[in-house]
């Protein structure tokens, strides 16, 4: 397959001196900070008109955003129904994989790719469309490296999950299962890039049918091959990585096919300059990411070493797959907020970006009222549907207020993360997940958990006083944020990450 990029082409002389024009020309009245900037809001009148208008964008963004994240988490969440009813055993050993195994790498692909979310969304919204393919390249070859890095924690689980003391036949079950999912990690290095890809550019439309499909075509396969085929926990696996592969084909057709004129180009010399530079930004948002995602991965480790662990694994992954359904809402939330700063800060509209922060927030936290009062209404009932068991019903059923503060503080961590994400701020919030998940959250859980005697109630509702710490440090961090100058770092990122790239690139 051809690549692009000028090297070798009779016409590569002009092509440098027009990318380098290009690049060197000044930038356009819409990147200067105070360029079309939102009208400074006066009067209660003014703000309704604003937040209005805001509050129609941000749906279109994060509506099909939302159906995407759901439909995606579903795929795992599908299985893990499917599983409830083989055994109690097996339906641990999914949850293991799926929660510690799987979870770890999905944290870190997917936080490796969210650097994308930042470089794409301001250099979209600076007109610098022709570098958002680069990204985009880059970030698959930096992604696929990683995944071959991450194959020993697949091909070793057991005694890895027996390091922290899992139940030995929960571990010994998970590791044989997780030999069959190593297509879905690859799976997971292609689709989050194309993904933050996509969304940069608002094509969500696109990615919410190809996952509409996926999850049909999952949940027909899985039938299939759980109930006819009767192949247990083995077609569970394969009807998983399939459906995963069905997203990446989907979205990359979509691509290929011509829907993103500009933005994609073909393949470019260009994605293999600027690595290491890259790697340093995609690994912040990584450790940002993969922190939050950890912070519950231990949850299901720690509660494996209560008395009665089957019961209590399986309820609290009960609850967890749940937490990830609703979790999933301001995913969306947090796509869409990711876009709409990184594209103003892009564009230089700093007032706009803050507008459109506080118009997503007030969403998401009536949205996050009324999942609370839900789980409160429900807390008998909603854990039947995942197991036959009674004994883990009644033990979803004791978690209940716990899970429900869960979900109301998580209705606002994901959009203030989707806030840092899209200003570029991915390494000072890992900092303040390290301090308040482990340094604060999980010591006081274990305390009231073991010492204290207080089980997995209490080790859940103590990680919660890191999570309510780290919620509030956000907030202050957003308030105290001076937007005019994160709207200046916005353009000297799109220069650094495109300009130097594409002169260097010229040269040769």
């Amino acid at each position: 397959m051809a690549l692009s990029g000028g090297a070798g082409n009779g016409g590569g002389g002009d092509d440098a001196l027009m990318m380098r024009e290009a690049l060197l020309a000044p930038p356009p009245a819409e990147s200067k900070v105070e360029a079309e900037d939102l009208e400074e809001i006066r009067s209660v009148g003014a703000f309704l008109r604003h937040a209005a208008e805001e509050n129609r964008k941000l749906w279109y963004l994060a509506g099909p955003a939302i159906f995407t994240s759901i439909a995606q988490y579903s795929l795992g969440a599908v299985t893990l129904v499917f599983a409830g009813h083989l055994t109690t055993l097996e339906l641990d050993a999914l949850s293991t994989e799926n929660n510690v195994i799987a979870g770890l790498a999905l944290g870190i692909t997917m936080g490796m790719g969210s650097a994308l979310e930042t470089l794409c969304g301001q250099a979209y919204g600076a007109k610098q469309l022709h570098m958002l393919g680069v990204y985009l390249q880059r970030s698959w070859i930096i992604l696929n490296a990683m995944s071959v890095l991450m194959l020993p924690l697949y091909l070793f689980a057991t005694p890895i999950l027996r390091v922290f003391h899992q139940d030995a036949e929960i571990a010994s079950l998970a590791g044989r299962l997780a030999l069959y999912m190593i297509p879905q990690l690859f799976a997971y290095a292609f689709n989050f890039p194309i993904q933050k890809f996509l969304q940069a550019q608002s094509k969500v439309m696109a990615m919410a049918a190809v996952s509409a499909v996926a999850l049909v075509f999952h949940v027909a396969l899985t039938w299939l091959l759980v109930g006819p085929m009767r192949m247990g926990l083995v077609g569970l696996a394969v009807a998983l990585n399939a459906s995963w592969w069905l997203v990446v084909l989907g979205q990359l057709a979509y691509i290929l096919m011509g829907y993103c004129p500009g933005a994609w180009n073909g393949f470019d010399w260009l994605a293999f300059s600027d690595l290491t530079g890259f790697a340093r930004l995609s690994l912040g948002s990584a450790v940002m990411l993969c922190l939050e995602f950890w912070f519950y991965m231990f949850l299901i480790v720690i509660v494996g070493n209560l008395e009665n662990a089957q019961v209590a694994v399986a309820a609290v992954s009960i609850c967890t797959n749940l937490f990830g359904w609703e979790i999933m809402v301001f995913f969306g939330f947090n796509a869409a907020i990711s876009v709409r700063v990184s594209n103003e800060l892009g564009a230089g509209r700093p007032r706009a970006a803050k507008l459109a922060i506080l118009v997503v927030l007030m969403s998401s936290v009536a949205i996050g009222l009324a999942f609370f009062a839900a789980v409160l209404a429900l807390r008998d009932v909603y854990g039947a549907p995942f197991t036959e068991s009674p004994e883990v019903v009644r033990a979803v059923a004791s978690l209940g207020v716990v899970f429900a503060f869960s979900l109301l503080l998580n209705s606002v961590q994901p959009v203030l993360s989707g806030v840092a994400v899209g200003a570029g701020w991915q390494w000072l919030v890992a900092y303040v997940n390290l301090g308040c998940y482990y340094l604060i959250g999980i010591p006081v859980g274990y305390l009231i958990a073991f010492p204290l005697r207080g089980g997995v109630r209490g080790m859940w509702g103590g990680m919660l006083t890191g999570v309510g710490l780290q919620t509030l440090i956000l907030i202050g961090i957003t308030l105290r944020t001076n937007w005019d100058k994160e709207a200046s770092e916005a353009h000297s990122r799109i220069q650094k990450w495109g300009g130097s790239a594409a002169l260097k690139a010229s040269d040769r």
